[in-house]
């Protein structure tokens, strides 16, 4: 039976597959200049060395400048500049003696490697600090010539943080700003649609991001921090309304789409106003176009029983405009509000307790590591043992192409191969048209280096081109001859890519062994929250649960994508993940539309009753959930629809018809969600585990 895994498809979708790019052209551009202007200025002062080293620091770690607040920026980059200044400070020191070097480079690799425990942005610290441990190994010198050459690197890094941070006086609140409007967009884009799981995923992201950004461990603080935290409160419960308004049909004839149509507009002007730190004076005319519309569906009886549900969207949608006035430098929100912090789901433990936790082979970080430690060492070693002409290629690539994963490892390595060796040809065309004169050539370089940075996360293989150009050109300014050395670099990446590939090959971490604990986790989470609606609990712990179900659902996507990514995979098991993450997202949110029936007033006296239902449901998730981890199959819910049906008849004497017949319909969606989760649990409890 076919695994669904095709080597042809998965190499042509590797080279093909392009995305948009994600890095801003200011980022790309100032990155730049920290590259680009300490090698102009050393080569006008007559200093090519110091503006060599200057440079190569800032290139190493040009990676490790992503958004967020300016103090975790700062943070961030201080920390990739120490470590490839001290990984620097090594190289250069014992570069000459193979056995220190081997042992550097197997502690180097472990340490390096595991820190992907800490997300990606700390991981890149791991791998600058590799790179410029084989890299300055190439030309080891004295004591001396050591510490400047470390200094040099670390000045480089220090320089392209100055460069990331140097707005902040000017624009305090910037990075907040632009998570609040990167949430309302994917708000306006929610409201638009009759589906939606198609940006579920983009819109917990950029969800979570947000929470990070303003209440995670780097956060700016200011009075109008106070405004920002409204306004993250404000998103959540705006999703909760449309996802409401999305489960109960409101769009029968066209009025509730064109209300929300009308949210859209507001929400989109909001996010431009955010964007552009400038008074929302077009999303305010927008309220007024979807008060009217609120008036008139209200007035005429057309809210088919969604009357609470449009006041509190048009409610919240005014308190969005009414403090996007105070979400700026100089805003001052008067209003009284208890200090928030992080969810626990999005804290992170203490550095050394998460460490330790991960010493253990059933860790994915600590396989990652030994394969590091493993792959760095012995391509240095064969580096030297064979002595490859610019050998330190070999372990340079190895270290830049191993992941985590299979297929995160399988993709680099290709687009590596590839983007190098259209990066050669490249800079071999350039230079030879471009005239034989050293301003020419730093020309030619800075645009190169601002294609790498803008297209990485667009086409890796093109960014890997542009970054090859780079490198030649930076290191022909040291002497080394860019035609010479061309076949030897084309070598050193092939090698350096297939040892990362068969270091994974020989001691994997395959993903479909782990994906049925990421989906049992999923539904766990649902039955979390699930279960804090039932008393119910109180706003904050309802919004703590809901960030950890938005963690959860996004680990099981990762998981699931990595999965498909992977050969082998039986199909079984691969239908299984699909079909249970999908019907998760369809039971998140008929759980979501159930929280907003308590979120638009007071808990009415009947939700007792509701309650008593839900977790009947939520212990019955939580059973298919423990069966999925087991292999095994899992009982339908015992009378789960015929409670249903006498819950709906015991509140048919409540005299809110617009309560029962939501809660009817929620009801009758979410037993259909448990029963068709346990249905699927079932029919491939066999599916290999």
């Amino acid at each position: 039976m076919s695994n669904g895994y095709s080597l042809r498809a998965s190499v042509i979708g590797t080279l093909i597959r392009t995305k948009r790019p994600d890095v801003p052209l200011r980022v790309a551009l100032r990155n730049t200049a920290a590259v680009v202007l300490p090698l102009a200025i050393g080569l006008l002062l007559g200093y090519p060395q110091v503006g060599i080293g200057i440079a190569a620091g800032a290139l190493d770690t040009m990676f490790s400048d992503q958004p967020g607040p300016y103090q975790q920026r700062l943070s961030r980059l201080f920390l990739a500049a120490l470590a490839a200044g001290a990984a620097s400070l090594v190289g250069f020191l014992i570069g000459d003696w193979v056995l220190p070097m081997s042992l550097a480079c197997a502690v180097c690799g472990f340490l390096g490697g595991l820190l992907v425990v800490f997300g990606p942005d700390i991981a890149r610290v791991g791998m600058t600090s590799m790179l410029l441990l084989v890299i300055t190994a190439a030309t080891p010198t004295d004591l001396r010539g050591a510490f400047a050459g470390g200094a040099l690197i670390f000045a480089g890094g220090m320089l392209l943080a100055a460069f990331s941070i140097a707005a902040w006086p000017l624009q305090r609140y910037r990075p907040e700003r632009t998570a609040l409007a990167t949430v309302y967009r994917g708000l306006a884009v929610l409201a638009r649609k009759q589906q939606h799981d198609g940006e579920a995923p983009a819109l917990t992201d950029a969800m979570d991001a947000l929470q990070t950004t303003l209440l995670g461990r780097h956060h700016a603080r200011g009075r109008a921090m106070e405004a920002f935290r409204v306004l993250l409160e404000l998103a959540e419960r705006i999703r909760l309304e449309l996802v409401a308004m999305e489960v109960l049909e409101t769009a029968r004839d066209g009025m509730g789409e064109m209300f929300r149509n009308d949210a859209a507009r507001v929400l989109a002007a909001t996010a431009d106003a955010l964007d552009a730190a400038e008074p929302p004076q077009r999303a305010a005319r927008a309220l007024a176009t979807l008060q009217a519309s609120e008036r008139a569906l209200l007035a005429g009886g057309a809210a088919f029983g969604m009357g609470a549900h449009i006041q509190a969207l048009s409610g919240q949608l005014a308190a969005v405009v009414r403090n996007t006035h105070w979400a700026g430098s100089r805003g001052e929100e008067r209003a009284q509000r208890a200090e928030t912090s992080l969810p626990d789901t999005l804290r992170s433990a203490s550095a050394l307790s998460t460490l330790r936790a991960n010493l253990t082979p059933h860790s994915v970080a600590f396989r990652h590591a030994v394969r590091c430690a493993v792959v760095l060492t012995l391509a240095f070693a064969l580096s030297r043992y064979f002595a490859l002409p610019h050998g330190y290629w070999l372990p340079m690539t190895a270290a830049i192409v191993l992941r985590p994963d299979f297929a995160a490892t399988f993709n680099f390595g290709l687009l590596r191969v590839v983007g190098t060796m259209l990066g050669l040809m490249l800079t071999t065309l350039i230079l030879r048209l471009t005239p034989d004169l050293v301003w020419a050539h730093v020309a030619a370089m800075s645009v190169l280096c601002v294609a790498f940075r803008y297209l990485a996360g667009a086409h890796y293989g093109i960014a890997v081109a542009a970054l090859t150009g780079t490198v030649v050109v930076l290191l022909s300014f040291e002497g080394v001859d860019p035609f010479s050395a061309m076949s030897d670099r084309m070598l050193n990446t092939a090698l350096g890519s297939g040892l990362a590939l068969l270091a994974y090959l020989l001691w994997p971490t395959w993903e479909r062994h782990r994906a049925r604990s990421a989906l049992s986790d999923m539904l766990c989470a649902y039955a979390d929250y699930l279960e804090s609606l039932v008393g119910p609990a109180d706003s904050r712990t309802r919004h703590e649960v809901r960030a950890a179900t938005r963690t959860a659902r996004t680990n099981a996507q990762a998981s699931l994508d990595r999965m498909v990514a992977e050969p082998g995979t039986p199909p079984v098991l691969r239908e299984l993940a699909e079909t249970l993450y999908a019907n998760g997202n369809r039971l998140a949110r008929t759980a979501m539309a159930l929280e907003s029936l308590i979120d638009v007033g007071e808990v009415p006296e009947t939700w007792r009753q509701v309650g008593a239902f839900i977790h009947e449901a939520s212990t019955a998730l939580r059973a298919q959930a423990g069966a999925l981890t087991r292999t095994e199959a899992v009982a339908m819910p015992p009378g789960l629809r015929e409670h249903q049906r006498a819950l709906v008849t015991a509140l048919d004497r409540n005299k809110d018809r617009d309560f029962v017949d939501a809660v009817s319909r929620l009801t009758d969606r979410l037993t259909d969600n448990v029963d068709t989760i346990a249905h699927v649990v079932n029919r491939r409890s066999t599916a290999p585990a």
